[in-house]
């Protein structure tokens, strides 16, 4: 019986998971698999085209549930909280969207869903565009640190606080002053101050737009 894609790429979630990225060969997908390795160059004819049909796999949760009624910065905000849960879904889950460009059902319906509720708010079409845009690579970005400092509980780096202030203090006013902030350990509340940021300044940006 030939090997079915959706069986392939569910596998190679769980090697994802287990050995990483950088772990996750298509010999190891072949030999997991029990097929030989022509069997996925069927499917995927090589490691890229693979990690696209990750990625794809990786927003099929994203936007499944209608906006309608909520007000347009909801909207969005929700776009990216769920970005986020799926590419947390996975080890390495950023690292594998990051610089994907697939064309599909689910990545056209996120766009869908971000791009929508902008160009309703008033945003141009740039605007819409390239603030969704601007929107997924923080969230990629953030993903990709958090999952770095994976699996500690928030912020790796706190073991280094007393080198941090040893070397800021008195040098680095600023940034030892903000000491206590800068480790905060709580990723949910970081996450969600800059989408809020991010979100409020496509805001000022489509006002201004309105008063031309």
């Amino acid at each position: 019986m030939r090997i079915q894609r959706d069986q392939i790429i569910a596998t190679a979630l769980v090697l994802l998971d287990e050995h990483g990225l950088d772990g996750l060969t298509m010999r190891a997908l072949a030999q997991a698999l029990q097929v030989q390795a022509p069997s996925l160059y069927w499917h995927f004819p090589n490691k890229k085209a693979l990690i696209d049909g990750m990625a794809d796999a990786l927003v099929e949760g994203v936007a499944r549930t209608p906006a309608e009624g909520l007000p347009w910065q909801d909207a969005v905000c929700a776009v990216g909280q769920q970005l986020r849960q799926g590419l947390l879904a996975h080890r390495d889950g950023a690292r594998v969207y990051a610089g994907t460009y697939v064309t599909s059902d689910n990545t056209l319906r996120m766009g869908e869903a971000m791009l929508a509720p902008l160009l309703g708010a008033g945003a141009s079409h740039k605007l819409a565009s390239w603030g969704a845009f601007g929107m997924m690579y923080y969230v990629l970005g953030f993903v990709m640190e958090e999952q770095a400092l994976w699996p500690a509980d928030g912020m790796d780096a706190v073991e280094n606080k007393a080198e941090f202030l040893a070397l800021s203090s008195g040098k680095f006013p600023a940034v030892f002053a903000c000491a206590d902030a800068l480790f905060h350990t709580d990723v949910e509340e970081r996450f969600a101050l800059g989408l809020d940021v991010f979100i409020a300044g496509l805001a000022d940006r489509i006002r201004a737009s309105k008063k031309k």
